[in-house]
């Protein structure tokens, strides 16, 4: 298929992402892979192509998936309790984790001729019609629709709803920076374990890049949570613990929430789940060096979901199957009992069944 002949079609779009040039080379500014493009040639993640000596993003609009889901599921915390958004996904994406349990969306290259556009605008259509309060990029990885991204969050702004992404965390900070200027403002981005970890799992990347973002996403104001999918020898030995722990707190500070998720087999990899006494031990670990809220992930657990007060220990968030089940703060996100300040961005949202399949 010859790029150049697509120009007209409506996901074809030229890309608002910086990119550099190096003889006949265009240099992606899309991510921190900064993939190397001859004409006509598309990066890794499929979506961004040099065509004709510009950066253009082909996978524009092609929308994989759209559903209206509780914001805990992502999973977010400390964001808008009890809410719901439109997530909707694309195609592709700028890793290979022989673990990841969308493979049939972030391994499929996106076709312009022969997949289905869905206009901005109807992302957030959709958000106000099923009565979401934000929408969220998902199930894929985000970066690799930037273009649409900054298109939908600004649409989603203009209507009072939020925006936000659930990401690997490896867009260079140029991405990162005009998806705030449109209007995200929560991201819950994925630290997938220490140097090592992605050496020899995730193609040589760098997880600094991933708190890099993090930091300056917070110095922006944007609202992060992170989680650590925990995998047998993957990344779960001492020394690699340690790593992403002291990242954490000494680089995002211990208001930071951290979820620590069990991992499943997938896709290509089997080793069994992750051993739950394994997780309990992270989980202890963070909370001893100084990391406020910690939960656990994919157990099904109310008592490893649920938002303690710091300061005096007392329960004031239960979780259970993703639906918040008791809001015990005030409307100035208090502890009753103490007065602590929980840090929470947005509302309490109270709503009953919060599940809706588009398609």
């Amino acid at each position: 298929m010859e790029l150049s002949n697509l120009l007209n079609l409506q996901s074809v779009r030229k890309s608002r992402i910086e990119y550099g040039i190096l003889n006949d080379t265009l240099i992606c500014g899309v991510c921190e892979r900064h993939c190397r493009l001859k004409p006509g040639a598309r990066g890794f993640c499929g979506n961004y192509a040099n065509i004709n000596g510009e950066l253009y993003h082909i996978g524009y609009g092609l929308i994989s998936a759209i559903e209206s889901r509780p914001i805990e599921i992502k999973p977010f915390y400390h964001y808008w309790p009890g809410s719901t958004a439109i997530t909707f996904s694309n195609w592709g994406c700028n890793f290979k984790c022989p673990w990841c349990q969308n493979y049939h969306l972030s391994f499929e290259t996106p076709d312009p001729e022969g997949m289905k556009y869905v206009p901005p605008e109807r992302i957030v259509e959709l958000a106000i019609k099923r009565g979401d309060e934000g929408v969220c990029a998902s199930f894929n990885e985000p970066t690799t629709q930037a273009d649409y991204l900054i298109d939908v969050f600004k649409y989603a702004s203009e209507k009072g709803l939020y925006s936000t992404i659930v990401s690997n965390g490896y867009m260079t900070i140029n991405t990162l920076n005009k998806l705030i200027k449109a209007g995200m403002d929560g991201a819950r981005f994925d630290i997938k374990g220490c140097p090592e970890t992605y050496k020899k799992w995730i193609g040589g990347l760098d997880p600094e890049v991933v708190f890099r973002n993090a930091e300056y996403a917070l110095r922006k104001g944007v609202h992060i949570e992170m989680i650590y999918l925990v995998i047998p020898g993957v990344n779960d030995w001492d020394e690699c613990v340690e790593w992403v722990l002291e990242n954490h707190i000494n680089r995002l500070g211990e208001d930071v929430p951290l979820h620590v998720n069990r991992y499943y087999p997938a896709w290509k990899f089997h080793e069994p789940p992750t051993p739950i006494a394994s997780l309990i031990r992270i989980y202890e670990r963070a909370l001893e060096i100084g990391i406020k809220f910690v939960y656990i992930g994919n157990i099904n657990d109310p008592k490893y979901e649920t938002t303690y007060c710091p300061r005096c220990g007392r329960p004031v968030i239960v979780r259970y199957g993703y639906e918040v089940v008791e809001f015990k703060l005030d409307k100035n996100n208090r502890c009753p009992h103490c007065n602590e300040v929980i840090p929470i961005r947005g509302r309490y949202v109270s709503k009953g069944s919060r599940w809706s399949f588009i398609y």
